[in-house]
């Protein structure tokens, strides 16, 4: 968990509902992108666009200086990550060494990078084009530029072979297909929606300005329900169970956990200032 207004990464034990181990990180870091698998996480510092790799106990295990305008993140498969380029409009895979691999063209201000389950796309929301563009993983092509249903689309999902977009001026999450690169329907949000998660056969996002979650059917796209959750809701990410969400509130300093089935908040955890978790934040079920 990334906290922006109190330059600190925190790693939370979901089933304890506490901190367990807390790095101090200048440069307001907010993207946030956990491997489970390599047992790493990547963090960038706002301010600086510096690179932070992390260890489980949130030691600082790597560092790289990628220029201001590093921002969106996601992990790469087989170790490294996907970084997007705010100013630049560009798209950078690095490998597990941080070393380039390819780097392509996106539109402008991508912000939101996600992959999908195989490994083999990777899409970026393209904020100020309100697109989404979408690439092959391996080499970089970029392969569609599909127009989302709302303006400014921010956080970005892949889900059961569909991706999702929350447009946070549009007051909607987009639904597209990346095979054909077809924009295919919309959900309805409450006021800025920001990210976009998936637990429990249901989609839950977050809304900025209602302080609450959306929760939609993604089979038929019908809203189910709008929760409560805290004070300008941010980063969610499905727990790794699949049992609910969690859901990083800026304004409430708190990080909350969301039942998929009954929608009732099962825990609410105090974190340092400004906790803003944009990216893929939760993973394993169990330390080691």
């Amino acid at each position: 968990m990334t906290s922006q207004n109190g330059d600190a990464v925190s790693v939370v034990d979901l089933e304890r509902a506490e901190i367990v181990a807390r790095a101090d990180i200048s440069g307001a870091p907010a993207p946030v992108a956990y491997d489970p698998a390599e047992r790493r996480a990547y963090v960038i510092s706002a301010d600086t666009g510096r690179l932070h790799v992390l260890d489980e106990e949130a030691r600082v295990v790597a560092r790289a200086d990628l220029g201001a305008g590093a921002f969106g993140l996601a992990s790469a498969p087989g170790g490294g990550i996907f970084v997007a380029d705010w100013y630049g409009g560009m798209l950078t895979r690095l490998d597990a060494e941080l070393r380039p691999v390819w780097q392509s063209r996106t539109s402008d201000a991508p912000a939101g990078v996600a992959v999908s389950r195989d490994g083999s796309l990777v899409a970026t929301a393209d904020r100020d084009a309100d697109a989404v563009s979408i690439f092959a993983a391996d080499d970089g092509q970029r392969l569609h530029q599909v127009p989302t249903a709302g303006s400014h689309p921010f956080g970005i999902t892949f889900h059961d072979g569909l991706i999702y977009t929350a447009d946070v001026q549009g007051d909607t999450v987009s639904v597209i297909d990346p095979q054909a690169g077809k924009l295919l329907g919309q959900v309805p949000t409450g006021s800025h929606p920001y990210a976009v998660a998936f637990a429990g056969g249901k989609g839950f996002v977050t809304n900025q300005y209602d302080s609450s979650v959306t929760v939609f059917d993604p089979a038929t796209l019908n809203v189910v329900a709008e929760v409560d959750v805290g004070d300008y809701p941010e980063g969610i990410a499905p727990l790794p169970d699949g049992s609910g969400v969690a859901v990083a509130n800026w304004d409430s300093d708190s990080l909350v956990i969301l039942d998929a089935l009954d929608l009732s908040i099962r825990d609410s955890i105090d974190m340092p200032s400004g906790p803003r978790a944009f990216g893929s934040f939760t993973g394993r079920q169990v330390l080691p």
